[in-house]
């Protein structure tokens, strides 16, 4: 997926800057709540977070992982209302922070801009429509399987034997993020596991065979 800061072109960037102010979050820091006013617009400089909201029971649902380049609360900034999210530092994190009002004018003032914006809102609508299909399509296996092809290609590191994955997600986060229980999560985990295709360490992941866990996302049976 795309995220904002790309699409942007350098005068663009230097006129986002001139808006903004740069805030720095440790790892944990809550960024903003689910229901909160809006008070600010974010691009990520440095970090990445995680988006979630919470089950009338209390089960937090993990709706997205962001990374450097990624837009925060733009949904708020353009139709005023609550926060739909709470966003939570998963490393320590740097942004470029612009009040609400200031964004709706660099919009007005940058056409191309809120045209990339209706592009990428667009893209994460088309990515929930194809996870709401994985729900229904997919086994918890193939929903793991799918959500650690996400992170090895958005966040990965290339090493020796694969790709490394350090995005710091629990079981019970990835649970979330899928919709199952945490112990279908760690039974799918063993799964993948015991076919060669990831290592596993506390809060860490080695893809070890990526088109193998691209077929079992797509619900291809194993080689």
């Amino acid at each position: 997926m795309n995220e904002f800061w790309s699409t942007l072109t350098d005068s663009e960037r230097d006129a986002f800057r001139q808006r903004a102010t740069t805030r720095h979050w440790q790892r944990g820091d809550v960024l903003f709540r689910e229901a909160d006013q809006s008070g600010w617009v974010a691009a990520l400089v440095a970090g990445r977070v995680k988006a979630s909201c919470h089950s009338a029971s209390g089960t937090e649902i993990l709706l997205a992982v962001r990374g450097p380049g990624a837009l925060l609360g733009e949904l708020s900034a353009v139709d005023r209302l609550p926060r739909s999210a709470t966003v939570q530092a998963l490393d320590p994190v740097t942004a470029l922070v612009m009040p609400p009002a200031g964004f709706q004018e660099y919009l007005q003032q940058q056409g191309r801009v809120a045209f990339q914006l209706m592009r990428l809102l667009a893209e994460r609508l088309r990515d929930a429509d194809r996870k709401r299909i994985e729900f229904g399509a997919q086994d918890s296996t193939g929903r793991v399987a799918a959500r650690l092809v996400e992170l090895a290609e958005r966040f990965g590191t290339p090493v020796d034997n694969g790709i490394h994955v350090a995005v710091r997600l629990s079981q019970d986060e990835l649970a979330g993020w899928i919709g199952a229980s945490r112990e279908a999560v760690t039974k799918s985990l063993r799964v993948l596991r015991d076919s060669g295709w990831v290592r596993t360490s506390r809060l860490s992941v080695v893809v070890l065979d990526l088109d193998a866990l691209r077929r079992r996302a797509a619900g291809y049976p194993p080689d």
